[in-house]
């Protein structure tokens, strides 16, 4: 079962890193002082003046992610020459010295101001004035983050620079409603610690089930989940499908489930079919699925492979092992040899695992051949 808490735990990340964490810096605050060691590249900027628009930018030379997005940053300061500020400041360097080295090399892609941020003298880079005022103080874990100051010197947006094209123009443009962006922030968070309390409630039951097998409590709460968070209601189904047809689990009710996905808008979705699918045919599964399940993850992967017009490798592959499962060995080979195919410059090709699949199904049909001849007549005394 420990797969089922890794797929809780991956929705719980991808959730958290998508949203902005709002602590005592956040929409509609005052921003803090620019606090800089100096300007490396491009007249220095001292503080935020009135009617003027500003984005301070975190990045880092050692930051990949921070480099892709150099160069956007310098088509936005060019194409708002006269109404934007640009400001990169690198954070979080050991040796401050090589970012103007990079700087240097960087040239023209990298066309506006960049600057250090101050660190006391001794301190380590986390001590920097600029990572403790802006970065913590707005609860941003990563970078690159980017922070947008209005004319009115007020924070208007966080977040990625590689996301901040239209509210930047509305910033720009007058259009930008903080106080509406605040309450939806608001709402953002409040929805955030639903799931987190969510998590760590299902994270405990998860455990008793391994222990004892009983899923009672685990399915209540799920569909509890569900409930508070629609949103997120369809993966919290497919957590219970796959509890449902584990091999503690019930298949008949794993199999009603499974149809009223299927019967949905999920089941318009060939991932989803094939996720429903895999759970149920997939190699290191602990034990053979009912057959009636077997029958279903064959339909969904009908389904799905319809739906990516029989050219998506995954879920080809997929609909051969729901086709060997069901003992339909020469169609599993086919369309095994078609996932081969499909493979090539995907990534699948280096998949081992399915050309194994292959030579396993083409051994089985091998075996059931020999197996059909009939035998000799003994010979006559």
């Amino acid at each position: 079962m420990n797969k089922l808490l890794v797929a809780l735990l991956s929705m719980s990340v991808a959730w958290c890193s998508s949203s902005v964490f709002a602590q005592e810096l956040t929409l509609g605050s005052a921003a803090p002082k620019l606090e800089l060691k100096e300007f490396v590249k491009g007249e220095p900027v001292k503080g935020f003046a009135k009617e003027k628009v500003y984005v301070v930018e975190f990045w880092a030379t050692w930051c990949g992610p921070c480099r892709t997005t150099i160069p956007h940053l310098t088509k936005l300061q060019k194409k708002y020459k006269d109404e934007l500020t640009v400001i990169g400041v690198a954070i979080l360097e050991e040796d401050q010295s090589a970012v103007a080295t990079f700087v240097e090399e960087m040239g023209d892609k990298m066309d506006y101001r960049v600057a250090l941020d101050s660190v006391p003298k001794d301190g380590s880079p986390e001590e920097g004035a600029m990572v403790k005022n802006w970065m913590e103080a707005s609860g941003q874990a990563g970078i690159p983050a980017a922070f947008i100051v209005n004319g009115e010197g007020l924070i208007a947006w966080i977040g990625h620079p590689g996301q901040m094209d239209d509210p930047l123009e509305k910033v720009i443009t007058g259009k930008w409603d903080i106080a509406a962006e605040a309450l939806k922030l608001k709402e953002l968070l409040a929805q955030k610690k639903k799931l987190e309390a969510t998590f760590k409630k299902l994270q405990t039951l998860f455990g008793k089930f391994e222990d004892d097998g009983d899923a009672a409590d685990l399915l209540t709460e799920l569909d509890l989940a569900a409930k508070n968070l629609p949103d997120r209601a369809d993966q919290f189904s497919m957590i219970k499908f796959q509890i449902l047809a584990s091999p503690k689990g019930n298949a008949d009710q794993a199999l009603s489930l499974g149809e009223k996905l299927v019967a949905s808008e999920l089941g318009e979705n060939p991932e989803a079919l094939n996720n429903l699918a895999w759970m149920l045919v997939a190699p290191d599964r602990e034990k053979k699925a009912d057959a009636k399940l077997l029958k279903f993850a064959l339909k969904a992967a009908l389904k799905a492979d319809n739906l990516s017009e029989r050219k998506d490798p995954s879920i080809a592959d997929t609909l051969a092992k729901a086709y060997f499962d069901n003992g339909q060995v020469e169609k599993a080979i086919e369309t095994q040899e078609r996932v081969v195919e499909l493979a090539v410059g995907s990534e699948l090709e280096n998949d081992p695992g399915v050309k194994k699949r292959l030579r396993q199904y083409k051994r089985a049909l091998d075996a059931s051949q020999k197996d059909e001849k009939p035998k000799a007549d003994a010979p006559k005394p």
